[in-house]
């Protein structure tokens, strides 16, 4: 039996076997169970696993941290593992789901426009740190000193990778709205088309009121607002019109209606608020320097915990629209590698074999910016370490914001791969802060100390 296997059936076991599962799926790092009986689980057992490097509940899901890559792969272990017998637990914990729902009905509302906000976005991810590394790359080849004269050489080839490069942010809105109505429960083609009429090149022939319409106005905050509209929209006329004509009717009037309250009101509101974030984003750091940078990436790793975080998705979409960089992500970015700080202080303080097994499997991912094997598995965990981490990453956000780093990149990557996408002349500066980080991270956890775990 190999590792992947063994851990898919030890986590499974740990669970309390197929029969208490309700939902199993995966993210970059985490396995995600939820279970219809939580008296079955054996969580001590589960945290003890070899390959397990974390543990955390969100809600109702159980997250246990596995790692990138092997996350995908154990789900699919798990899932292979379990019989048709697994069917009907579903049925038997249909109190348990209801329970789950009422749960999520009466939570803060905050935390579940947050959670939707995050699933549109979620999905882009690997689109974002393509296109990211690759224009990355062509600054790297356009640089003699690097690439000699293959710039001039074979601009085809440049001129094709720029494309592969800056396609993603060429449909940008088209996919969010693809996604965002599929989040908010409506046709995902309807979504697309929403977002189509508001990106048109057409609608600069257009005058309104004495003035030309701007396509793509808003950006992806215009989108949200106007899917989320034609999502009410289509479900309003799905239980007003007759089913003989509702399959016809519903897309016409749907489109109608949605798309004149879009070009009439939400695309100049979702315009407004738009430059309101890209503008008062990049003031915030031009102005506010070592002290915001500090706090944005002191304070991030706890909005991470809180989830809180997943409402900077938009502003850095919008920095990367309207400027064509992302000052916010370097500085954020901090945040995790102080974690690697922190965790290397541990490392050499710790007697804990287990710990230090977990260390040294952590580090090289976190040094590439996943960072959830160290939080969720080292720093959180033992406290102070934790705090550590987050005065060392205040003090590399505070000097990658003095020095005024961006990234051409909107989100998804993070750690020494994002140093690919550095505008150019800031790239020292990027992997200095990285430096720095480490140290004052290491230095910050090795004076606070930490209550070493026994065996």
């Amino acid at each position: 039996m190999d590792k992947t296997t063994a851990l898919a059936t030890q986590i499974l076991a740990g669970v309390g076997g197929e029969g208490n599962i309700l939902k199993l799926e995966n993210c970059m790092t985490r396995v995600r169970v939820e279970v219809s009986d939580e008296q079955r689980l054996d969580l001590a057992a589960l945290k003890q696993l070899p390959g397990v490097k974390g543990y955390i509940k969100q809600g109702e899901q159980h997250q246990f941290i596995v790692g990138p890559g092997a996350a995908a792969k154990v789900v699919d272990a798990m899932r292979g593992l379990l019989s048709g017998n697994a069917q009907p637990a579903a049925a038997v914990g249909d109190a348990a789901r209801t329970k789950a729902q009422a749960k999520q009905k009466y939570a803060a509302p905050m935390s579940g426009a947050l959670k939707k906000l995050a699933d549109v976005f979620i999905p882009l991810i690997p689109a974002f740190i393509a296109s990211g590394l690759i224009t990355g790359i062509i600054n790297l080849l356009k640089r003699p000193d690097i690439a000699g004269q293959l710039a001039v050489d074979y601009p085809n080839v440049l001129g094709l990778l720029a494309i592969f490069g800056s396609a993603v942010f060429a449909i940008m809105n088209i996919l969010v709205g693809v996604n965002a109505a599929r989040v908010f429960g409506g046709s995902q083609a309807m979504g697309g088309v929403m977002a189509g009429i508001l990106s048109s090149p057409a609608l600069a022939q257009i005058t309104l009121f004495g003035e030309a319409l701007q396509p793509g106005r808003g950006g992806v905050i215009a989108v949200l607002l106007v899917v989320a509209l034609m999502c009410w929209v289509e479900k309003r006329l799905r239980t007003l019109l007759p089913e003989s004509v509702e399959l016809i009717l519903n897309p016409l009037l749907t489109t109608l209606v949605t798309a004149s309250l879009a070009i009439l009101i939400l695309q100049p509101v979702g315009g407004v608020i738009s430059d309101a974030i890209a503008h008062g984003a990049n003031l915030a750091i031009d102005k506010g320097g070592l002290l915001v940078g500090a706090l944005l990436s002191g304070l991030f790793l706890p909005l991470v915990l809180s989830g809180l975080h997943q409402g900077l998705v938009p502003i850095h979409v919008e920095l990367v629209q309207a400027h064509g960089s992302n000052p916010l992500l370097p500085i954020l970015a901090m945040a995790g590698v102080g974690q690697v700080g922190a965790a290397l202080a541990v490392l050499l303080k710790t007697r804990n074999a287990r710990l230090k097994k977990v260390i040294k499997g952590a580090l090289p991912v976190g040094i590439l910016g996943i960072g959830e094997p160290l939080i969720f598995g080292v720093t959180l965990p033992l406290g102070r370490p934790f705090i550590g981490a987050c005065l060392g990453g205040a003090v590399g956000g505070a000097l990658i914001s003095y020095w005024k780093v961006a990234t051409v990149i909107t989100f998804g990557i993070s750690g020494l791969p994002l140093a690919l996408t550095i505008v150019s002349g800031k790239v020292m500066l990027y992997l200095a802060g990285m430096l720095i980080t480490i140290i004052a991270g290491f230095l910050f956890t090795w004076m606070m100390g930490f209550n070493d775990p026994e065996e």
